[in-house]
């Protein structure tokens, strides 16, 4: 059963928004200050009890005390052991730069408040789909080998050269999507479309703001290309033998 952990201050919010993700199968449990937040995270992936399964997502809101959403979620991606978790931030209604800045420090998706339960569960639910069990066996079929990159679809996990490089989940679909494509060039709707499957009040900025996330994590390595009013491909040289 999922574990999810709900960071916001509001403590009206927590126990019906609990109810409702049981109905889903997922357990979701709150902190009302950042935190209390970080406090849990580290507690659930201690060795104790990550045995046990840690959290699988975290929802956080924009206002909190003590420190911003924005800055917190820039904590939670610095921290070793969960740094990689994926994370929907609440932001308020209209406030498109919130949703700018969330998606820059690292949110894998972003919902604005008020909210229909219904549709965050569907959000959460969407961003689990894309985290696969990252200790499965690879098939060599799994593998995508490009000069200086190695894409491992099955532990999802990214090596540029021979280093790992941590990913958030979005940033792991969108190379991945790429990577199976090579050469293939995706709009800014493909790429909405396909990485979340499901019409929304989105907008094409999100992609930029993803795309230059992961050029600057893929450095030196300068493999995403931008075809201008056309969209971004990836355009790297197959490798010449699979790396070990």
């Amino acid at each position: 059963m999922p574990r999810i952990l709900l960071i916001d201050d509001d403590e009206h919010l927590a126990a019906p928004l609990a109810s409702y993700f049981a109905r889903f199968d997922c357990t979701l449990d709150s902190a009302q200050r950042p935190s209390e937040g970080l406090a849990r995270l580290r507690e659930a992936t201690a060795p104790a009890v990550s045995a046990h399964g840690g959290y699988d997502a975290v929802i956080l809101d924009v206002m909190l005390p003590e420190m911003d959403g924005f800055a917190l979620c820039r904590e939670i991606r610095a921290q070793p052991g969960f740094g990689d978790i994926p994370i929907v931030m609440l932001t308020a209604r209209g406030e498109v730069m919130d949703r700018v800045v969330g998606l820059e420090m690292g949110a894998d998706d972003y919902l604005p408040k008020p909210f229909e339960p219904r549709e965050l569960v569907a959000r959460v639910q969407t961003i689990l789909r894309r985290q696969r069990v990252r200790s499965a066996p690879a098939a060599p079929e799994t593998l995508l080998c490009f000069d200086g990159l190695r894409i491992d679809l099955a532990r999802r996990v990214v090596h540029r050269h021979d280093e790992v490089i941590s990913l958030t989940s979005t940033e792991f679909e969108l190379i991945a999507m790429l990577a199976r494509e090579p050469g293939t060039v995706f709009s800014r709707d493909d790429i909405l479309n396909r990485l979340r499957g499901q019409e929304a009040d989105l907008y094409t900025r999100a992609v930029d703001i993803v795309v230059s996330r992961l050029r600057r994590k893929l450095e030196p390595l300068d493999c995403i290309k931008t075809l201008r009013n056309a969209g971004y491909t990836l355009a790297a040289a197959p490798a010449q033998a699979q790396e070990p």
